[in-house]
């Protein structure tokens, strides 16, 4: 509880930053992620402060992961309390499964898409906005839905867009 507090204080502080130079905020934001004891291998390029992260002991965030805002990192389910009721069970209090959230190198995860507790997303992974990950996604997948599905690779994606007219870049130096 008292790493929660500390971690939403410390969140709080850097706000102003999110405005002011998104560089200095995920710098700082980085600091405070891995103060929580959340696993951080690299640097996340960014994660947007309406980022939600349930249990931080039990997240891995991979090198130039971009989170766009309103995530939802889940890492208790239970649902299966309600499940063991169903069969005619009735535990003394309700019971939490808990799974861990693995996301690799280089991963793009849209906003408002929920990561679900035992999901594991591989490198070079791009999730559409609004999607629910849940289970292993291999490396080098675009997908996207409810539940979310393999909609293309990578490779095919990124050539598809070069050859869209309304595609611009934005250099963010």
């Amino acid at each position: 509880m008292v790493l929660k507090v500390r971690f939403y204080f410390m969140k709080a502080m850097l706000y102003p930053l999110v405005f002011l130079d998104h560089r200095w905020y995920m710098k700082l934001y980085n600091k405070v992620l891995k103060s929580t004891g959340m696993a951080i291998n690299g640097t996340p390029r960014f994660v947007a402060f309406s980022v939600k992260f349930d249990d931080f002991n039990l997240i891995t965030l991979g090198d130039r992961l971009v989170v766009s805002s309103n995530v939802i990192f889940l890492t208790h389910d239970y649902s299966y309390t309600t499940g063991l009721i169903s069969l005619g069970e009735s535990p003394l209090t309700d019971i939490g499964i808990l799974g861990p959230i693995t996301v690799g190198n280089n991963v793009f995860i849209g906003m408002n898409s929920i990561i679900l507790p035992g999901s594991k997303i591989g490198n070079n992974v791009i999730v559409g906005a609004g999607s629910v990950i849940r289970g292993i996604i291999p490396d080098y997948s675009v997908i996207s839905g409810n539940p979310a599905q393999l909609i293309c690779d990578i490779k095919e994606h990124t050539i598809k867009l070069k050859k869209k007219e309304y595609v611009r870049r934005i250099d963010t130096k």
